[in-house]
C-alpha cells in the first residue's frame, strides 16, 4: 500500500515574475502595505543550475506567507495566457473585515487605480484591480459563518460533478 501523501502545512510563497522588482516594491510595500521580508539575488538558479541572474523578492503577508517575484533583468512582465479570459488567472487575498475592504478600496482609487466591485459574490465579497505587472489581484473579506462553510464543503463534490455533467470537457 503506498503512504499517504503528508498534510500540507499552509502557502510558503506564491511566485510570479516582474518587469521592475523596484516598481513592484513600490507597488506592493508601499501603496499595498505589504513589508519587503527578503530578497535574494542569484546569477545561477539553483534548482536547475542554469545561468540566469535574477533578484526574488519576497512580500509578508499577516499570516507568515508571503508574495513573491523575480525580475530577470529584461523587463518583461508575467505574460497572461492569450487563450484564457482576464479574469481567470488572479490572487486573491484575504482581509480582515468589510471596513478594510472599503479602506483598501479608497486607497487604491487614490493612487490612479482601477478597481472592479466591491462583488458580493455570496460567501464573500471583493474587490479586483490589476499591479505594475498586470497581475489581477483580489481582495476577500469573508461574510459567510462556519455553518455556511460546512454546507458549502458538504456539497461541493456534488456541485462538481454536475458542473462537469452539464458541461462536458472538449478534447482541443
Amino acid at each position: 500500500m503506498m503512504a499517504a501523501f503528508p498534510a500540507l502545512a499552509g502557502l510558503h510563497h506564491f511566485a510570479y515574475r516582474c518587469r521592475d522588482a523596484e516598481e513592484t516594491r513600490h507597488f506592493y510595500e508601499d501603496v499595498l502595505g505589504l513589508p519587503l521580508g527578503a530578497a535574494v539575488a542569484h546569477d545561477r538558479v539553483p534548482s536547475t543550475g542554469e545561468t540566469q541572474p535574477y533578484v526574488h523578492i519576497f512580500f509578508a503577508l499577516g499570516d507568515g506567507s508571503m508574495l513573491a517575484f523575480f525580475d530577470l533583468f529584461d523587463g518583461h512582465r508575467c505574460e497572461p495566457d492569450p487563450g484564457t479570459p482576464s479574469w481567470v488567472n488572479h490572487l486573491a487575498v484575504r482581509v480582515r473585515d468589510r471596513r478594510a475592504l472599503d479602506q483598501a478600496r479608497r486607497r487604491l482609487l487614490d493612487e490612479e487605480i482601477e478597481v472592479v466591485g466591491i462583488v458580493d459574490h455570496g460567501w464573500f465579497e471583493s474587490i479586483y484591480f490589476s499591479d505594475p505587472n498586470g497581475i489581477r489581484l483580489e481582495l476577500v473579506c469573508p461574510t459567510a459563518g462556519p455553518a455556511d462553510l460546512a454546507d458549502m464543503a458538504a456539497g461541493a463534490a456534488e456541485t462538481l460533478r454536475r458542473a462537469l455533467a452539464d458541461h462536458p470537457v472538449h478534447a482541443p
